[in-house]
């Protein structure tokens, strides 16, 4: 299995794989600050139909003039150009919300990985960054918001925000490596119903529901493959999901 699932990230590990998947957005920019920013609002949307948030996503760095940090640092000048914004779940205010929250942070000489980093501290979890997000909701906040930063005590599978992790984490020729509060090691696997579906097929996964509890089960298995970097399979079972799910490479 081990030897499979090296062929098959080797495979979909590309750089072809970037101009088909919400990782093309950090990798727009060339700063720190706009790689991150854009790699949380990027990967956050990143549930539905990926043509569907690809095309939002598209039209919403399009109203930042493809300048997220120069947008949240004017959030207060320029919200109104987010009226009438919406993609499912996310509507224009939930938005204004989270640029709040990235506008205090950078406004104060602070970061996304200094946030981060504190929440791993002080927490050994992402808890802290959705606790500091949610400071900053309002009455005016529907669903959507809680959405864009899922709550971790709610056990879900945080498919996104691994995959954030992910991206920043790793090196290659998808990931982009810029952050080092995680060793490759210590990330996990992020989760979504084509992963799942291949490793209960490949009895990686035992686990029914698609929770966190299933994301620890998932990962440990990696482990078993490559204790280092055990995500960089998820390229090899997200790739195997989406173009074969029928699993017929395995």
């Amino acid at each position: 299995m081990k030897n499979k699932l090296e062929e098959l990230r080797e495979k979909y590990e590309t750089k072809d794989f970037i101009k088909d998947d919400p990782i093309q957005f950090p990798h727009r920019f060339k700063t720190i600050e706009d790689i991150e920013i854009a790699g949380l609002i990027a990967s956050s949307f990143a549930y539905g139909k990926r043509e569907l948030f690809i095309k939002k996503l598209n039209i919403l760095f399009k109203i930042m003039n493809e300048k997220p940090l120069e947008f949240i640092l004017d959030i207060e000048n320029r919200k109104s150009e987010l009226n009438g914004f919406i993609y499912r779940f996310i509507k224009d205010y939930d938005l204004v919300c989270v640029f709040r929250a990235l506008n205090k942070l950078y406004s104060t000489k602070s970061n996304l990985r200094e946030l981060f980093y504190k929440s791993k501290k002080e927490f050994n979890s992402l808890q802290g960054v959705a606790d500091y997000f949610y400071s900053f909701a309002d009455k005016n906040c529907s669903q959507g918001f809680y959405h864009f930063m899922p709550n971790p005590k709610n056990g879900g599978a945080g498919k996104r925000l691994n995959m954030f992790l992910r991206w920043l984490t790793r090196e290659g020729v998808v990931d982009l490596g810029v952050w080092d509060i995680y060793k490759p090691s210590e990330l996990l696997i992020p989760l979504d119903v084509h992963v799942a579906n291949i490793s209960r097929e490949f009895n990686l996964l035992e686990r029914k529901s698609n929770d966190m509890r299933a994301v620890i089960e998932l990962t440990e298995k990696l482990r078993t493959f490559d204790p280092y970097d055990p995500v960089k399979y998820d390229f090899a079972l997200f790739g195997l999901g989406v173009n074969n799910p029928k699993g017929k490479e395995l």
